[in-house]
């Protein structure tokens, strides 16, 4: 008895395992800039972004208020304060973040690419997993313009 129920708790924390590593999904491919762009959202509803024609998918980029120096370096202090945010890659024009989230421990991958001719940052938050994101990576996006705004360092961009 004393061994069955040892059997049964490893094969139970064993699948747990697997199903929670199995939900961050394997990393997408195509992030990244490519054509000066980031990547299309894909027909799903878990993807947001502001090169997106689509509406449904569509954020408004980030217009710069101050100098995109200090605009990147209060971006990355702010992804660097959230304990869900890893930034997995950096450039002088593009951060690529990885948020976790914390009870399904779900993986969203989550870019910046500044466009300083522009005066804007791009940005995307796409889900690696399931069809809905129930608004989480649109809400992503919100809180850091919303962060930004407030420090009068960013305005929304005109389409």
């Amino acid at each position: 008895m004393f061994t069955s129920r040892i059997y049964t708790r490893s094969t139970f924390i064993l699948t747990c395992s697997l199903v929670l590593t199995a939900c961050t999904g394997a990393r997408p491919h195509n992030l990244g800039i490519v054509n000066a762009t980031l990547a299309p959202c894909p027909e799903t509803p878990n993807c947001v972004s502001s090169d997106s024609l689509d509406e449904s998918h569509y954020v408004p980029a980030f217009k710069l208020e101050a100098s995109s120096e200090q605009v990147w370096t209060e971006i990355k202090l702010y992804l660097n304060s959230q304990s869900n945010m890893e930034i997995v890659r950096e450039r002088n024009d593009y951060l690529y973040v990885e948020s976790t989230s914390t009870l399904m421990r779900f993986v969203d991958d989550f870019e910046l690419h500044l466009r300083e001719q522009h005066g804007i940052i791009a940005v995307r938050s796409a889900s690696r997993y399931g069809q809905s994101d129930f608004g989480v990576n649109k809400d992503r996006v919100d809180a850091l313009y919303l962060y930004l705004s407030e420090k009068g360092l960013v305005s929304e961009a005109i389409r």
